[in-house]
């Protein structure tokens, strides 16, 4: 199993910063992919970024130049920069995380991951 433990969401005004942070705790092959998903409310779930074991990484066309993924391979740990943030980035960030096998929404950032965080809130006023 894997347990997925989201930090770093707050209240910012737009323009502003934030870094969210994901620490899994588990077997290291069962987060091969890991990505990054929001959801706003009234809204669906949606993708925002993914790096999957070999480095490779898959951005949202909308968060495309602002938002930035890494993962600290030795920490087991996923990171988010968010930069020049606007109140349409309103949501609930999840951390998702997968296997090789299964973690295909890597590539396509569809919500199909099997581990999920419970989230974290970002808010950003104007």
């Amino acid at each position: 199993q894997v347990q997925l433990v989201e930090s770093g969401g707050g209240s910012v005004q737009a323009g502003g910063s934030l870094r969210l942070s994901c620490a899994a705790s588990g077997d290291a092959w069962r987060t091969y992919c890991m990505g990054w998903f929001r959801q706003a409310p009234g809204k669906e779930r949606e993708g925002v970024s993914a790096i999957d074991g070999d480095g490779s990484t898959k951005y949202a066309d909308s968060v495309k130049g602002r938002f930035t993924t890494s993962k600290d391979i030795a920490k087991n740990t996923l990171y988010l920069q968010m930069n020049s943030l606007k109140p349409k980035h309103t949501a609930m960030y999840y951390c998702a995380a997968d296997s090789q096998f299964s973690g295909r929404w890597c590539r396509d950032l569809r919500p199909r991951a099997t581990y999920w965080g419970q989230g974290t809130q970002v808010t950003v006023s104007a």
